[in-house]
């Protein structure tokens, strides 16, 4: 029994360790992004001297560098990723057989996202009237621009930075340090950091949700080539959105041709939603059958989860979210004072 009870305090001071460096990278990540914003305050000064185009390509490299390449190297060198997939990488992002099939697993996912994010639409709705939460779940969107430069900028980092990143980081790194405790809460715990990732109390529904999915096709493929590419096809019908939405206001809505093809392509995405949660509430009951392998048995997932979200630099790293989703309140509020 002693022997037991010591192999368990040791697994469970090594998950805790685990649990506070992923705080700990998320709170790079969150800082990282506020100096973005302050990066990109300083180059709106920028515009007259260096032009508008030249202002959104500095940025964009700027905030790569920062949002995604400073949190990325700080996990790989907190996990030893270098030594860890060294040689690996290959076989990580290998083609699994029958793609195509896995791949067809997009509808599903797609509905998964959209459906929660219409939920939070109608929650959005139903408290409006009644408090000032609508401010916390406000849509954070990419803005249609006529700047031929940002948009191509915006699609690329929309459909191919972002994908990459983000799922090495999340379904990568990540994943791969908490797996040995269980995939289960693996999978749970960066989900929702995948959520908090991206900004805003509206989008932390719908982001979780797809990284759930994702963190399921992860786990089932044993592959990020296959959630990289549907995370990229995920973000290319936002982009296309995007692209339709901005050459409507390139021609001012002038264009009967961009008119009928945009206003094609939003009915034909509305459509992908409505099937695509079809097809999620179609593939449920396979998924209550497809069962997570939990290799830590000695506590529930739900404890693991627990414990991961009591790790101090996990709470630290909750503070600078919910500024980031409050708008930057309270970051606002200390350089007030100064």
């Amino acid at each position: 029994m002693d022997e037991i009870s010591l192999a368990e305090r040791v697994k469970r001071s090594t998950y805790k360790a685990v649990c506070s460096k992923l705080g700990f990278i998320m709170c790079i990540f969150f800082i990282c992004k506020l100096l973005s914003y302050f990066v990109a305050y300083l180059l709106s000064h920028l515009t007259e001297e260096i032009g508008e185009t030249a202002v959104f390509i500095s940025y964009g490299i700027i905030s790569v560098m920062l949002v995604y390449m400073v949190p990325l190297l700080v996990a790989a060198i907190l996990f030893k990723s270098f030594d860890y997939y060294n040689g690996k990488i290959g076989e990580l992002y290998k083609k699994p057989e029958r793609l195509a099939k896995k791949l067809g697993t997009f509808p599903a996912m797609y509905g998964l996202g959209y459906g929660v994010m219409l939920l939070t639409l109608l929650a959005r709705y139903i408290i409006e009237k009644t408090a000032k939460l609508e401010e916390f779940l406000q849509p954070t969107t990419v803005q249609a621009s006529s700047n031929i430069a940002y948009l191509i900028m915006t699609v690329f980092l929309l459909v191919v930075i972002a994908p990459v990143f983000e799922e090495l980081l999340c379904r990568g790194i990540m994943y791969d340090a908490l797996k040995p405790y269980g995939n289960g809460a693996a999978i749970v715990i960066t989900a929702v950091l995948f959520g908090l990732m991206h900004g805003s109390l509206f989008m932390l529904f719908y982001t979780t949700a797809l990284g759930l999915a994702l963190g399921y096709i992860r786990y089932a493929t044993n592959s990020l080539f296959v959630v990289t590419v549907l995370h990229a096809i995920f973000n290319a019908v936002a982009a296309g959105t995007l692209v339709v939405l901005s050459l409507m206001e390139m021609t001012n809505e002038q264009n009967k041709l961009i008119n009928t093809a945009g206003n094609i392509y939003l009915l034909a995405s509305f459509i992908l939603v409505i099937v695509g949660i079809i097809a999620f509430l179609r593939r449920i009951p396979i998924i209550r059958k497809y069962k997570i392998e939990n290799i830590w048995k000695e506590i529930s997932g739900k404890k693991k989860i627990a414990l991961f979200f009591v790790s101090v630099p996990v709470l630290i790293m909750l503070v600078f979210a919910f500024d980031e989703h409050a708008n930057n309140m309270i970051v606002y509020k200390i350089i007030g004072l100064f």
